[in-house]
């Protein structure tokens, strides 16, 4: 049966969340880790949905490619990316598990993830040996793993120097691009626009200039700070403050944010089975100064 590829719309959400979910579970039991929260349980994977449909929404309208694979009308494929100030990000990429290796990924990634010129290309993924061959046949390379960190909050007293303010994007969405640009190579406002509507920003001051900002909100993130050794009263003022509704605190982190790292340890957080892994096609930003967003579908 003919295999066809077209542009995505917003319609196509619910469906392309279902292949989604059949991947990301048929991934769990071959590598006998837990990508979803809950694992398999019923509910859920019922309420899962509502949770993810606004940022499934959100990166239909964010996207610069977004294709889909169809067979007797039924979407078996989808591959989409966003690409803000230079830097090209493959938000997702996956087939039904009965399709797989029949040619259907490679039609999708030729299509959303061509190169546009960016800078630099990239993608979280996860160990899938298939994936990252293809991947690395495309030219990217492994920079880091990124793990999540969690436990259940409480009120953390740290000293610091740092003053603490919420995040009023019409004041300080310039000086977080700057931010951004600086750690990550890129500045994308619209992404922050739409964190900010969903959970509680702050940003980070030293001698009344901002020097980092932060997003809690369960899940949380991400992180960013221009100088690492802040991280832990960062972390102890987002855990402290999730502490307030008895809530669980938790963050993906690239294993090369040794500060953060040294605060978990510190605190006796778990450490997630599930492993993520961002590639480039070259080496950027300072992602030791860095806290991912989660879910990981971008930086």
């Amino acid at each position: 049966m003919t295999i066809i590829y077209r542009q995505g719309t917003l319609e196509d959400s619910f469906a392309v969340f279902q292949v989604f979910l059949k991947s990301i579970m048929d991934y769990s039991k071959r590598m006998n880790v837990q990508a979803i929260t809950g694992g398999d349980d019923p509910e859920k994977l019922e309420s899962l949905w509502e949770t993810r449909k606004p940022m499934f929404d959100f990166l239909v309208k964010e996207a610069s490619q977004f294709w889909v694979a169809e067979k007797d009308n039924e979407i078996i494929g989808y591959a989409r990316t966003i690409e803000h100030d230079n830097v090209q990000e493959l938000t997702e990429f996956f087939v039904n598990p009965n399709q797989q290796s029949t040619g259907i990924g490679s039609g999708l990634l030729s299509r959303a993830f061509a190169e546009s010129g960016a800078e630099y290309r990239t993608i979280i993924a996860t160990f899938d040996e298939r994936a990252l061959y293809r991947y690395m046949k495309m030219g990217l390379r492994e920079r880091f793993i990124l793990k999540y960190f969690s436990r259940k909050a409480e009120k953390v007293t740290l000293h610091t120097d740092l003053q603490i303010e919420p995040l009023n994007l019409d004041i300080h969405l310039p000086f977080i691009n700057r931010i951004d640009k600086e750690l990550i190579a890129h500045q994308r406002s619209s992404i922050h626009e739409w964190i900010a509507l969903r959970r509680d920003g702050f940003v980070y001051k030293r001698n009344d200039e901002i020097v980092g900002y932060g997003y809690i909100g369960a899940p949380h993130g991400p992180f960013a700070v221009l100088d690492e050794n802040d991280f832990p009263a960062v972390l102890a003022h987002a855990e402290s403050w999730v502490a307030e509704t008895g809530g669980e605190f938790g963050v993906s982190t690239p294993l090369i944010n040794n500060k953060a790292i040294e605060y978990f340890i510190e605190r006796k957080y778990e450490i997630d089975s599930f492993s993520a892994i961002l590639l480039s096609n070259k080496p950027f930003g300072k992602f030791e100064n860095y806290l991912s967003f989660a879910p990981e579908f971008f930086l």
